[in-house]
């Protein structure tokens, strides 16, 4: 499983395992979780970048209707996995 590193503003860098990873109208969304095995918390991420920026820039989605839409894409990508929202 891929390990990324995220640098927030206002804090340290956090470590995320990528469990899947989806473009949706052009957006890429990450479906990231803070444990490499077992249950953990998992949040989406989208990139909201601009394409001629050196590095992607993610933020966690937060609006409800974008979070259950990519949330099912995720389900229906990953068989195994269930969403708890």
């Amino acid at each position: 499983m891929e390990k990324i590193t995220f640098t927030p503003q206002e804090g340290g860098a956090v470590e995320f395992y990528i469990l899947e990873q989806t473009m949706i109208g052009g957006t890429n969304y990450l479906l990231v979780t803070d444990s490499e095995s077992g249950d953990g918390e998992a949040l989406i991420l989208c990139d909201v970048s601009a394409p001629e920026d050196p590095e992607a820039v993610y933020e966690i989605v937060e609006d409800d209707e974008t979070l259950n839409a990519v949330a099912a894409v995720f389900e229906k990508i990953m068989d195994d996995i269930d969403i708890i929202q």
